[in-house]
C-alpha cells in the first residue's frame, strides 16, 4: 500500500468516526427540541440529555483530526478548497457556535428554554447539511478555474439536484442514525417508553433513507456518468449495505437486540460510505485534483503517519473511558447515579 492510499484511507476511517458520532449527536439535539416543542419532554429529555452530557465535547475532535490530515497529507487541497468552501465552512462554524451556546444557556440560564431548545435542534440538522455540500463540490462541474484561481459556482451548485439529494440525504442518515442508536440507549436504561418512541421514529426515517439514497444514485447518472460507473462496479459493498439495512430494520420492528442493531447500523453505514470513497479514487477535486498529484514529501507523510497513530493512541483510550464510565455505565444510563447525588 502506497503513502497516498494509507493517508487518504485513514483521513476516511476518521471521517467516518465523526460521521457516526456526529449523527448520534445532531439528531439527538433535534429530537430533544421536537419533544419539547411536542410536549413529550418528559418521555425523552432526560435521556437524551444523559447521553449528551458527557459526548458533545468530543464530537469534533474527529472533525480536527480529518481537517489538519487533509492539509497535511494532501497541502493543495487547502488552495482548491480553501476559498471555495469560505460560506459553507462559515455557515457551519456559526451552527457550532449556537449549539456551543445552548450548553451555557442550560448551565446558566433557563433550563429547558424552548427557543434554545429550538435553535440547538435546527442548528444539528443544518450543520450536516452545510458540510455535505463539500461532496457535492467534488463530484466537479461546480468549481472553474478563474486566472488559475479556482471559484465556486453558486448558482450551478444550488441549482444542482444532486446537491440538495445529497443535503436530503445528510439530514434523513442523521435522523435515521440517532433514532436507532437512541433506541438501543433508552433500552439499556430500561426506560421503556423513551425507546419504544425513539423505535417509531427509527422506522419512520427507514423509508426516507431508501428514497434519498436511490434519488442520489439517480442524480450521480446524469451528473458524472464516470463515477456513476464507479459506483456501479462496487454494487456488491453497496449491496451488503442493503441487506445489513433489512436485517437492522427486521431487529428494530421485531424489538429484538436493539444492541445487535447498532452494531448493524454502524456496519451498514460503513460499507456504504467506504464503497462511495473508493469509487471516489483517486479524485479529490474532479477532475483538477488527485491523491498522487497533490501529496507531500515522503518525510512529512511518514510523520503524519505517526503523528496519527499516537493520537489515535489517545484517542481511543480515552473514548473507551468515557463509554465505560459513562454511556455503558448502568448506574449512569438508568440514572440512579444521579438519584444518589
Amino acid at each position: 500500500m502506497s503513502l497516498e492510499i494509507l493517508g487518504i484511507v485513514v483521513l476516511w476511517a476518521f471521517l467516518f468516526g465523526y460521521v457516526i458520532v456526529a449523527s448520534i449527536d445532531f439528531g439527538s439535539g433535534f429530537f430533544n427540541a421536537y419533544s419539547v416543542l411536542t410536549n413529550r419532554s418528559d418521555i425523552l429529555s432526560k435521556i437524551i440529555k444523559r447521553y449528551l452530557s458527557p459526548v458533545w465535547e468530543v464530537t469534533n475532535v474527529f472533525l480536527v483530526f480529518f481537517f489538519v490530515g487533509m492539509v497535511g497529507f494532501f497541502p493543495q487541497t487547502a488552495f482548491y478548497y480553501g476559498t471555495t468552501l469560505l460560506v459553507p465552512v462559515s455557515i457551519s462554524l456559526l451552527l457550532l457556535s449556537i449549539r456551543g451556546a445552548y450548553y451555557a444557556f442550560e448551565a446558566y440560564g433557563t433550563t429547558g428554554h424552548k427557543g434554545y431548545v429550538t435553535a440547538y435542534g435546527i442548528a444539528g440538522l443544518l450543520i450536516p447539511a452545510s458540510l455535505s455540500v463539500v461532496f457535492t463540490i467534488s463530484e466537479g462541474g461546480f468549481v472553474n478555474m478563474v486566472n488559475g484561481q479556482p471559484q465556486l459556482d453558486y448558482t450551478a451548485l444550488f441549482q444542482s439536484p444532486l446537491t440538495w439529494s445529497i443535503v436530503v440525504l445528510s439530514i434523513v442518515a442523521v435522523l435515521y442514525i440517532s433514532s436507532i442508536f437512541l433506541t438501543w440507549y433508552a433500552w439499556k436504561a430500561n426506560d421503556l417508553r423513551a425507546s419504544d418512541l425513539m423505535r417509531r421514529y427509527a422506522l419512520i426515517w427507514a423509508a426516507p433513507l431508501v428514497i434519498a439514497a436511490a434519488g442520489i444514485i439517480v442524480e450521480f447518472k446524469g451528473h458524472n456518468p464516470v463515477r456513476f460507473q464507479n459506483m456501479v462496479d462496487l454494487w456488491w459493498m453497496f449491496g451488503i449495505s442493503a441487506v445489513i439495512f433489512l436485517f437492522t430494520i427486521g431487529l428494530i420492528w421485531k424489538r429484538k437486540k436493539y444492541g445487535l442493531a447498532v452494531i448493524l447500523l454502524f456496519s451498514q453505514f460503513a460499507f456504504a460510505f467506504f464503497a462511495y470513497g473508493i469509487s471516489h479514487y483517486p479524485y479529490l477535486l474532479y477532475p483538477y485534483l488527485t491523491i498522487h498529484d497533490s501529496f507531500t514529501n515522503k518525510a512529512m507523510a511518514i510523520a503524519l503517519v505517526i503523528a496519527f497513530v499516537l493520537g489515535a493512541c489517545l484517542l481511543i483510550p480515552s473514548l473507551y473511558l468515557l463509554f465505560k464510565l459513562f454511556l455503558f455505565n448502568k448506574e449512569y444510563v438508568s440514572g440512579s447515579s444521579e438519584d444518589h447525588v
